[in-house]
């Protein structure tokens, strides 16, 4: 069976990935995600996400040709705009109160790669989230308690994160954590690398 790499750090995706019981390397990939952000963004938000997914896999192609390599991207929408990981407190909760009783969508793209062959596959999967109408305090007390400092769209639904929404609407769950496990199947799956049998 092919090796398979996962090519981030993301202790969320390692996290996902373990669940399908295989053997695979996470690392990071040597790819300059914010280079290549400039010159996406003439592209829709969900076909960014699936460029920066493709860069991630592919840039881990040369030192691991035989490799199947994973690499993911996932980016918040709101009005036509893409929301990013935060990184600091004060931007969770602008983004949270830009978020308040709205609708938003995520998209996690996820591209596998595998150089010998030249071949690369993506998808992205799509959720819509429908955020409850928070008053500052809650939006205070979340950001504080979970720090999503991390994640797209200032949130962690696998865990208090989910106390925000109303609704949830989309294919896959483990998408909105970070990487939709239905679709690494059947990506996989199309390598030669299966999970079950």
């Amino acid at each position: 069976m092919k090796a398979v790499i996962l090519g981030s750090t993301s202790r969320y995706r390692r996290e996902l990935i373990e669940r399908l019981g295989l053997t695979v390397t996470c690392m990071a990939s040597p790819f300059d995600e914010e280079a290549a952000k400039a010159g996406l963004a003439h592209l829709p938000i969900a076909e960014r996400a699936r460029a920066l997914a493709v860069g991630k896999a592919e840039a881990l192609g040369e030192a691991y040709p035989d490799a199947v390599i994973l690499g993911s991207d996932q980016m918040g929408e709101l009005d036509g705009e893409a929301l990013g990981k935060p990184h600091t407190a004060e931007r969770a909760r602008e983004q949270l109160r830009r978020l308040s009783g709205r609708e938003h969508r995520l998209h996690t793209a996820v591209a596998a790669h595998h150089r010998a062959s030249g071949r690369t596959e993506t998808v992205v999967d799509t959720h819509a989230l429908t955020m409850r109408a928070l008053t500052d305090a809650a939006i205070a007390d979340y950001v504080a308690r979970d720090a999503p400092l991390d994640c797209a769209g200032s949130y962690r639904v696998e865990s208090l994160g989910i106390a925000l929404f109303e609704r949830v609407r989309g294919d896959d769950f483990t998408a909105v954590i970070g990487l939709p496990l239905t679709r690494v199947v059947a990506l996989l799956e199309g390598f030669g690398v299966r999970v079950l049998g």
